[in-house]
């Protein structure tokens, strides 16, 4: 491979990051479906948040026996949280793009290469999917979640639609450092939000290309919980006032009602 072959690689690599804790009756279901994709240009940073199950055993043996030198394993000292894996992921990752990954969601085959060509034909800086629910097997249940085809900072504080495991970025575009997520919960949307205040604009991809696994008694699944947290980011994350904060709130509950039903 040439010099210039080689810059040309690079600068189509995609990092994909995920976030690693006590996953192990998922973990390699989920690397698989990255290893099954049609583009091949990506490099897997699973970063291991201090597993106190078998998942890091799990998947020891499991890149052992794959010996696929596009997969790292990266450790935190102790466990950190989502947040600060996903951060250590950044640091970690040498592709321009950076996709996320949670640990028991599944892509599509074809998720990486229309994304990305959707992302080369809008110039995207940002870009998101549409993505289904899913059960605790990985099966579609046939709720798919459609996404507008631009998102700006007004339209996210009223709709939440972007979900992790469908988003990617171009670090050509928006520097790694303002990727990182704040330690709070809710920290993706959070970010979301920092990057769109910024002035980029987040473009969907109106595809299902992405099984949003919801397993028993996750956070996510915790109605009242997700209420909280997003009462959080309004008030104080994004410093809005009550009155705001209710305004944007109620869009928020209608959709995410919508979404599930």
């Amino acid at each position: 491979m040439t010099d210039a072959e080689k810059e040309d690689k690079m600068d189509k690599k995609v990092s994909i990051i995920v976030p690693v804790y006590n996953v192990e009756k998922f973990i390699i279901e989920t690397v698989e479906c990255v290893r099954s994709q049609t583009y091949e240009n990506w490099e897997l940073l699973l970063v291991l948040d201090g597993c106190i199950d078998r998942t890091e055993e799990v998947l020891e043996e499991y890149c052992k026996e794959m010996a696929d030198e596009r997969i790292r394993m990266v450790r935190q000292p102790h466990n950190q949280g989502a947040a600060a894996a996903r951060n250590r992921g950044v640091r970690e990752a040498t592709g321009r793009y950076i996709a996320y990954l949670d640990s028991d969601d599944l892509w599509e085959k074809d998720k990486l290469t229309k994304q990305l060509a959707f992302m080369d034909e809008t110039q995207a800086a940002f870009s998101f999917t549409g993505y289904e629910f899913a059960d605790e097997n990985g099966k579609g249940l046939g709720k798919v979640v459609h996404v507008p085809a631009i998102m700006e900072y007004e339209d996210a504080l009223k709709n939440t639609t972007i979900f992790t495991t469908t988003v990617m970025f171009d670090t050509k575009k928006i520097e790694k450092e303002q990727l990182y997520m704040p330690q709070i919960k809710s920290e993706d949307t959070a970010l979301w939000w920092k990057v769109l205040r910024n002035g980029y604009k987040a473009y969907g991809l109106d595809e299902n290309l992405v099984r949003y696994r919801r397993a028993g008694h996750t956070l996510s699944s915790n109605k009242l919980e997700a209420v909280r947290r997003i009462w959080n980011l309004y008030r104080r994350a994004e410093g809005l006032s009550v009155f705001k904060s209710m305004y944007y709130f109620c869009f928020w509950a209608v959709r995410a009602v919508l979404r599930r039903v």
